[in-house]
């Protein structure tokens, strides 16, 4: 079974972007099993490619992910017949550190300002190298899942919830 192994982190700063290697624009939204809030259906959009993925509860780190290309047009008609309202816009960025390539993410819209690292790894207690830029992690908190930024948006966070 296809797995995601997958840690986030909040930012310390913006020396990542001198080792930026590429920069995307992603839009995506999501469709959600009745009465489930673990279990997601995603449709993603770059500006080339599109993508459906399921994606299941998460445990630590570790999910079930199962991700397909599909046409860019079956990709925007899911959006509008399958997805709820709203969409997660975000440029995501490449940065090689290490033996590893880190996705930073730069939400758009009412989710600017929020800016966050990921790394995906082979097995959950895979080491890795912090770059010095990377600050708190933040895997497994509910509150910066792309899909729950949809429905609470981080323009919409007190200064608690921000740390």
């Amino acid at each position: 079974m296809p797995k995601e192994i997958e840690r986030k982190f909040l930012l310390k700063n913006d020396s990542w972007r001198t080792g930026a290697v590429s920069r995307s624009l992603l839009c995506q939204a999501y469709a959600r099993f009745q009465g489930d809030t673990h279990r997601l259906l995603r449709v993603r959009l770059t500006d080339d490619q599109a993508f459906l993925t399921l994606k299941g509860p998460a445990c630590g780190c570790t999910r079930s992910e199962f991700e397909y290309p599909i046409p860019h047009r079956d990709a925007e008609e899911i959006l509008k017949i399958f997805c709820g309202p709203g969409q997660i816009e975000k440029y995501r960025y490449r940065v090689p550190s290490g033996r590893h390539v880190w996705e930073v993410d730069e939400f758009l819209g009412a989710n600017a300002g929020l800016v966050l690292a990921e790394i995906e790894l082979n097995a959950p207690d895979e080491s890795f190298d912090l770059p010095d830029w990377i600050g708190r992690e933040v895997t497994g908190e509910v509150r910066f899942y792309n899909a729950r930024l949809l429905e609470h948006p981080y323009r919409e966070w007190n200064g608690d919830e921000r740390k």
